[in-house]
């Protein structure tokens, strides 16, 4: 199969296996959740599922939930009131405890956010995201205060880190987040604890968030080349 076909067909094994009527569900970013996203308004529009409220975690998740006639709130609405059924969300990498990085699309802060006020998480991704060690490959992204950027990424050294200011396409300069935050994106040449650097990122001063997603033990969706999806809980 080619990857759109596995992402979509991925996409919507996990509202089948995961979503039912009634849920205050987290919707999330990327080329695989956003299949999640196309196929809960399909269910909708088809009356299969009925009173969804859906948190997205992004202008991207936010514009199609709009286009598809999904209802919107947010986690401080009286409807949610801060706890959500369940979260589904994309991944950047996810080693073989389930321990997952994020924020490639640069949406990590609200997708933390949601994620971390769900009661069941569910990650979907393709074969290619699996991985032994976080941060070799893909870069770990951090959402930082722009004011302190260099004391930042000195500190990041110490710590062993590679670092970049990722810099926009089709815009001069470095993204701007949609909290308006500057983002860095670091490696590591060798393994690290993620559940450890979650922790430690967190701690220096002007770091908004990190891309380690580490407290929560989510069920994956793997969708496989062969047309299967695997599913790890």
């Amino acid at each position: 199969m080619e990857q759109s076909e596995i992402k979509a067909l991925t996409g919507k094994a996990v509202v089948e296996a995961r979503v039912k009527s009634n849920m205050k569900l987290g919707l999330g970013t990327g080329s695989t959740a956003i299949h999640a996203v196309y196929y809960v308004g399909a269910l909708l529009k088809q009356g299969v599922l009925q009173n969804i409220r859906v948190v997205p975690t992004s202008f991207q998740t936010m514009i199609a939930c709009e286009e598809l006639g999904i209802p919107l709130y947010s986690l401080n609405s009286p409807e949610i009131a801060g706890r959500l059924d369940l979260t589904i969300d994309g991944a950047d990498e996810v080693d073989n405890e389930n321990l997952c990085v994020k924020g490639g699309g640069g949406a990590l802060l609200l997708e933390k956010i949601v994620a971390y006020s769900s009661d069941a998480y569910a990650i979907v991704i393709d074969e290619s995201k699996r991985v032994d060690n976080l941060g070799l490959r893909f870069a770990v992204p951090l959402e930082i205060i722009a004011e302190a950027r260099i004391p930042i990424c000195q500190s990041l050294e110490q710590l062993g880190a590679l670092v970049t200011l990722r810099n926009a396409v089709g815009k001069a300069g470095p993204i701007i987040t949609e909290h308006g935050n500057l983002l860095l994106d670091i490696r590591f040449k060798t393994p690290v604890d993620p559940r450890a650097f979650e922790e430690k990122l967190k701690l220096i001063a002007g770091v908004v968030e990190n891309g380690f997603f580490t407290k929560l033990r989510p069920t994956v969706f793997i969708g496989r080349s062969n047309g299967s999806v695997e599913v790890k809980s």
